[in-house]
């Protein structure tokens, strides 16, 4: 009959860590802290640590949960146990390992950071930009993310043969040199049609590029991210003011106007509807915040 894992176990595998895997004082010092912490919890079930199931160790992540324990910290935990109850099975001093269909709990994704409606209407209607080629240019290209999507790199490489204006589309390329068609509204083609009078005014040798410099040099991504960076600063707090954020503006403010979900997905790129899907918990959450600032039992 094998004996019961014991404190001498957990020391016999610490041991095993320093002298022969070489991990450093601090690491073995974590997973010292992490069994003694699981030891604990084995006590208060009545069970000694050979004895634990798949199950003891579930209730065991529910309790940490609970604690208020990071999902991090419980991972790493777990593969504490991992190495331990390995490390035993290799002794001899267990037959079955209890972490063998164990899965820690997965983290959250960051929800997309978008700017407010409120804000852009602040930006794009009462921000002056001024009318010479510069001031056209840094407001079509905070139009173009707010009311397109266009992702970065597709901005910088349209062309002026890409914008119909006859059709009221733009074709972008996209990831992987996928193509597909951008519809606009009426104030954005306007917008456009203004720019490209200021540019034909200003810009000596066009290169056939849609969005310049003043050289006739397509603009770059830093250029552009500049741009974006000093504007939205006027109007918005959000650490992150970047083109990406007024494309994840401009899904929110489509799901907040009832578009569908399968539009924006087109309209936007995605290869799937599940990475769409994340703009919906963006409203969702706004729809909390809402519902806590308003509701007198909220």
């Amino acid at each position: 009959m094998k004996r019961d894992v014991t404190m001498e176990e957990i020391e016999t595998f610490l041991k095993y860590l320093n002298y022969e895997r070489n991990y450093s004082k601090e690491t073995i010092r974590s997973y010292s802290l992490d069994l003694f912490q699981f030891e604990e919890f084995a006590k208060e079930c009545e069970l000694q640590l050979k004895e634990v199931n798949p199950n003891t160790v579930r209730e065991w992540i529910v309790q940490l949960m609970d604690n208020g324990s990071s999902v991090s910290s419980i991972n790493r935990k777990l593969s504490t146990l991992r190495s331990f109850y390995k490390f035993l099975l290799k002794q001899g001093e267990l037959s079955a390992d209890p972490m063998r269909k164990i899965s820690g709990p997965k983290k959250k994704k960051p929800l997309p950071v978008f700017v407010k409606e409120k804000e852009m209407d602040r930006l794009l209607d009462d921000i002056d930009f001024g009318n010479d080629f510069k001031g056209r240019r840094d407001k079509l290209i905070i139009q173009l993310f707010y009311e397109t999507g266009i992702r970065l790199a597709e901005l910088v490489g349209l062309n002026d043969a890409d914008v119909d204006f006859g059709a009221m589309v733009i074709k972008v390329t996209g990831k992987r040199n996928k193509q597909r068609i951008i519809p606009f509204g009426e104030e954005l083609g306007k917008a456009m049609q203004d720019y490209l009078a200021e540019r034909a005014r200003t810009v000596q040798k066009p290169s056939g590029a849609f969005i310049t410099k003043e050289n006739g040099d397509r603009v770059t991504r830093s250029n552009v991210q500049y741009i974006v960076k000093q504007n939205l600063s006027k109007v918005t707090t959000v650490k992150k003011r970047s083109p990406h954020v007024l494309r994840h503006t401009f899904a929110t403010s489509m799901l907040n106007h009832q578009a569908e979900l399968g539009a924006i997905k087109e309209l936007l790129g995605h290869e799937s509807l599940a990475t769409t899907e994340v703009y919906t918990h963006t409203t969702f959450e706004e729809l909390k915040k809402a519902y806590n600032q308003a509701h007198p039992r909220a």
